[in-house]
C-alpha cells in the first residue's frame, strides 16, 4: 500500500494546481447547490418491530388527526389567584381561540370543557394539534404558536409554550468554535509554525466543508435527525485536522532529513498516510457498522458519520500533499529528536521511563481506568424530555411550570393502544384494560377509550405520576405491560394491547440496542482485528489494542453517568439538571471511540512497526515509535479533545452528552492507554508481540505499511518536474 501511496502523493505534489483546482471546485458546485436545494431535518424516531412503535404506527394511520406535531400551552394566575374568576376566565378562552387560528392548527382543546386545570384551579393546559410534523411546521407557524396568550401575559397571566413546535434546532455555537480555535493553537506549538499549522487547518476545514455540504444535499433523498449532521460535523473536524497533522509531521521530519518537497511529501504520505488510511478503515468499520442494530435514525448516523471520515481521509491523501508542494520548505522545522546534536525529546525520555517500571505502570493504569469505570454499573438510560433542556429555554419553561402546576407525569403522558377485530371486542376490552390501569399505583389519571372510525383501534391516555425519564415511570410501563397482558390472552384471537409515549419508546430503544450489542461488537471488534493483523502482522498487539479500548470506554462511561445521571461537575459544561443517558449513547460511543482509539493504536504502534522490521531490536523500536510518536500523537489528542469538548457545551443535551463521552474517552484513551499502558505492555512482550503464525502470514495480504516497497522507488524520469519556485525554497 505504502507504494500506491507514495505515486499518488507524488502526482498530486507535482500537479498540485491540477488537484487543488479539482477540490475547490467540487467545494464550490457543493456550496451552490446547497444554497438553491438547503437541507432538511426530521426528529420523528422509528423502532421498527417494538411494541412502541406498533403503536405508534397505529396512531398515524387510524388517528390521523392527532399523528402532527403537538404543542402545551401552560398558562398560570399568580399566587393567590385563579383561572376560573371572571376576570382570567376570557383571557384563557381568548388564548385557545387563538390557537385555532394558528395556520394548520386542526384542534385547540379548551382546558375548561377538558378539565385540564390544576386542583387549586391556578394553572390551565391548553393542547394544541397540528396537522404536520414538527420538522414540517414553518417559522411563521412557530412564531404564531408562541404568540398564543400575549394578551393574557399583558394582563399579568405567565404564559408558557412547550410541545413538538418549540424542539430547539441543533446549531453550532461558541463552544466549537472556540474548540477550533484552541486547535488551531495547539497546532502552532506542535508544528512551530503558523503557516503549517494554518495549511493543516485549511486542509481540514475543505474536506469536513465538502462532506457537510454533501451530507446536507442528501439530506432531501435521505431522513436525518437534527443531531445526524452535527454529529458528521464533529467527527469530520476532529479526525479531519489529526490525520492533516499526523501527515505534516512526517513531511517536516523528511525535510530535516535533506529530502525535497515532492519527495518528503510523497513518503510522508506513503509512511504516515498509510496509517491513515488504515486508522481511517477502523472508524468506517466502527460507524457504519450501527447499521446492525436495528435502529434505522442511528444507522443512518453511522453512515453519514462514516462518509466525513472517508472525506477527511481522501482530502488528506490528495490535497494535502498539493498544499504541501506551494508551500516548499516554508512548513520546516526542527524535529525533536533527529538532530543528534539537540537533547533528546521527552517523548524518548518517556519511553525508556516506562520501559524501565512497565510492570507497575501497567497495573497502575488498569486500576485507575477500572475504578473511573465504577459508575458505569449505575447506568440508567432514556430519551431526552423537558427537564435536560436548557434553563430559559421555551421548553425547559413549560417542563417546570406544568410540573409545577399538574406534577410532572403530565409532562410524559403515555398511550395504551387496544386493537381487536370488531368494535364490540375492542370497546369490551378497552374498557377493561382502561378499569385496570385506574387501579395501578403510579397513575394520576386515566382517560377514556376513544375508538377510531372502524372501531378496530383503540387508545386510551394515561398520566403517570412522575418524570417522563423518571425510574418510577419506566417501572410503571413494565408494570402496565405485564398487568394487560392476561387482558389480551382471554380477548380471543387479533386482540393486542401496546403501550408507547417518550418513556415506553426509550425503554424499547435501550432494549433493541441491548440485545444488537454483542452482535455489533463481534462485527467491528472482528473486522477491525483482522485489519489490525494486516497492518501490524501480528496476534498480541489487535489483542492488545482490543482490551485497551474497552478499559478506555469503561472509563469514558463511568465519568459520563458521574456528571450527567450523577451531577458530579455538571455546572462544568453547563448542565441545568441530572437524569438519565441518552438511550443509544453507549452503541454510538462505543462504535466512534472504538475507531478513534485504533486512530491512535495504528499512528503510534505503525512507527513501532516500522522500525522493528528495519532494525529488529523490539525495544528500540518502542523507544522509537514512543519518541516520535508521542508529540504528534499527544497533539493530536488534545485537538481532538478540544473539538470535542466544546460540542459540549450545546445546549442540546444529546449533543452535550456525545461531545463530552468522546471528549473524556479520547483524553483517556491517548493519555493513559497509549502513553502509559500500550508502551509497558509492548516493552513486557518484547519480540513476542510481533508473533504471527507461519500459515496466518501466508493467508494475509501485506500491507506494507511500514514503506519497505516504497523505499525502493526511485523518482519516475519521465513524469514532470516540480514547481521550480517551490524547490529553490525547499532548498534554502
Amino acid at each position: 500500500m505504502s507504494t500506491q501511496l507514495y505515486r499518488l502523493a507524488r502526482w498530486c505534489v507535482r500537479r498540485r494546481r491540477t488537484v487543488v483546482s479539482a477540490w475547490l471546485l467540487v467545494l464550490i458546485a457543493l456550496g451552490v447547490a446547497f444554497g438553491l436545494a438547503g437541507s432538511r431535518s426530521t426528529d420523528e424516531i422509528t423502532i421498527p418491530g417494538t411494541e412502541s412503535q406498533k403503536a405508534l404506527s397505529a396512531l398515524a394511520s387510524d388517528f390521523p388527526a392527532a399523528s402532527g406535531a403537538t404543542g402545551t400551552v401552560v398558562i398560570a394566575a399568580p399566587p393567590g389567584q385563579t383561572l376560573t374568576s371572571q376576570a382570567t376566565r376570557p383571557l384563557v378562552l381568548d388564548a385557545t381561540r387563538e390557537a385555532t387560528r394558528v395556520p394548520g392548527v386542526v384542534g385547540a382543546v379548551d382546558p375548561y370543557q377538558a378539565r385540564a386545570l390544576s386542583p387549586d384551579g391556578r394553572y390551565a393546559l391548553i393542547t394544541v394539534q397540528f396537522a404536520d410534523r414538527a420538522d414540517a411546521l414553518s417559522d411563521q407557524q412557530i412564531a404564531d404558536y408562541e404568540s398564543i396568550g400575549t394578551a393574557a401575559e399583558k394582563a399579568g397571566l405567565q404564559v408558557e409554550h412547550g410541545g413538538d413546535p418549540v424542539q430547539p434546532e441543533v446549531e453550532v455555537g461558541s463552544g466549537e468554535v472556540l474548540g477550533v480555535g484552541i486547535a488551531l493553537v495547539v497546532l502552532v506549538v506542535t508544528l512551530g509554525s503558523l503557516v503549517a499549522a494554518g495549511m493543516t487547518m485549511l486542509n481540514a476545514l475543505v474536506g469536513v466543508g465538502v462532506g457537510m455540504l454533501a451530507l446536507m444535499l442528501v439530506s432531501h433523498v435521505v431522513d436525518f435527525n437534527s443531531t445526524t449532521p452535527i454529529l458528521a460535523l464533529m467527527l469530520g473536524l476532529a479526525v479531519g485536522i489529526d490525520y492533516s497533522l499526523f501527515i505534516t509531521a512526517r513531511h517536516r521530519q523528511n525535510l530535516g532529513s535533506g529530502l525535497t518537497v515532492d519527495e518528503s511529501a510523497a513518503r510522508a504520505v506513503g509512511t504516515a498516510g498509510s496509517a491513515v488510511v488504515f486508522a481511517g478503515l477502523t472508524v468506517i468499520i466502527a460507524l457504519s457498522a450501527l447499521s446492525v442494530v436495528g435502529v434505522p435514525f442511528l444507522g443512518v448516523m453511522g453512515v453519514t458519520a462514516a462518509f466525513a471520515v472517508l472525506v477527511a481521509v481522501l482530502v488528506a491523501l490528495t490535497l494535502l500533499p498539493a498544499l504541501l508542494g506551494f508551500l516548499g520548505g516554508r512548513v520546516r522545522g526542527r524535529t525533536p529528536g533527529n538532530n543528534a546534536t539537540h537533547r533528546e525529546s521527552f517523548g524518548f525520555r518517556w519511553a525508556r521511563t516506562v520501559l524501565a517500571h512497565r510492570v507497575a505502570v501497567a497495573l497502575t493504569a488498569v486500576v485507575a481506568l477500572g475504578v473511573l469505570a465504577i459508575p458505569t454499573l449505575d447506568m440508567r438510560l432514556a430519551l431526552p424530555d423537558g427537564s435536560t433542556a436548557a434553563t430559559g429555554t421555551a421548553q425547559r419553561d413549560a417542563y417546570d411550570l406544568i410540573s409545577e402546576g399538574f406534577g410532572p407525569g403530565f409532562n410524559g403522558q403515555l398511550a395504551t393502544v387496544v386493537f381487536g377485530e370488531d368494535s364490540a371486542r375492542t370497546e369490551a376490552l378497552a374498557g377493561r384494560v382502561a378499569q385496570t390501569l385506574q387501579g395501578m399505583d403510579g397513575v394520576v389519571a386515566v382517560a377514556p377509550p376513544r375508538l377510531n372510525r372502524p372501531g378496530d383501534v383503540a387508545v386510551i391516555g394515561v398520566v403517570p405520576a412522575t418524570g417522563p425519564t423518571s425510574e418510577q415511570t419506566q417501572d410503571l410501563v413494565d408494570d402496565i405491560r405485564s398487568t394487560v397482558r392476561p387482558l389480551v390472552a382471554d380477548a380471543g384471537s387479533g386482540a393486542d394491547v401496546a403501550v408507547t409515549g417518550s418513556t415506553a419508546v426509550g425503554i424499547d430503544v435501550s432494549e433493541k440496542l441491548a440485545a444488537a450489542l454483542p452482535v455489533y461488537l463481534a462485527l467491528v471488534v472482528g473486522l477491525s482485528f483482522l485489519l489490525l493483523m494486516v497492518v501490524f502482522r501480528s496476534v498480541l498487539v489487535p489483542l492488545k489494542a482490543t482490551l485497551g479500548f474497552l478499559l478506555s470506554v469503561g472509563a469514558a462511561f463511568g465519568a459520563t453517568v458521574a456528571v450527567f445521571q450523577w451531577g458530579w461537575l455538571s455546572g462544568l459544561v453547563g448542565l441545568s439538571g441530572e437524569g438519565p443517558l441518552i438511550s443509544f449513547l453507549p452503541v454510538l460511543l462505543v462504535g466512534i471511540l472504538f475507531g478513534l482509539a485504533m486512530d491512535y493504536e495504528v499512528f503510534l504502534v505503525s512507527r513501532m512497526r516500522e522500525d522493528f522490521v528495519h532494525t529488529g531490536s523490539a525495544p528500540d523500536a518502542v523507544v522509537s515509535g514512543v519518541g516520535h510518536g508521542a508529540r504528534v500523537v499527544t497533539a493530536a489528542a488534545v485537538i481532538m479533545t478540544c473539538v470535542f469538548a466544546g460540542f459540549a457545551f450545546s445546549p442540546d443535551p444529546i449533543i452535550k452528552s456525545i461531545g463530552f463521552g468522546l471528549a473524556v474517552g479520547v483524553f483517556i484513551d491517548a493519555f493513559v492507554v497509549r502513553m502509559f499502558l500500550v508502551p509497558a505492555v509492548m516493552g513486557m512482550l518484547g519480540g513476542a508481540a510481533w508473533w504471527l503464525p507461519g500459515r496466518l502470514d501466508r493467508l494475509l495480504p501485506h500491507a506494507d505499511v511500514e514503506g519497505s516497497g516504497m523505499r525502493t522507488q526511485a523518482p519516475d524520469e519521465h513524469e514532470p518536474a516540480g514547481d521550480p519556485e517551490a524547490d529553490l525554497v525547499a532548498a534554502r
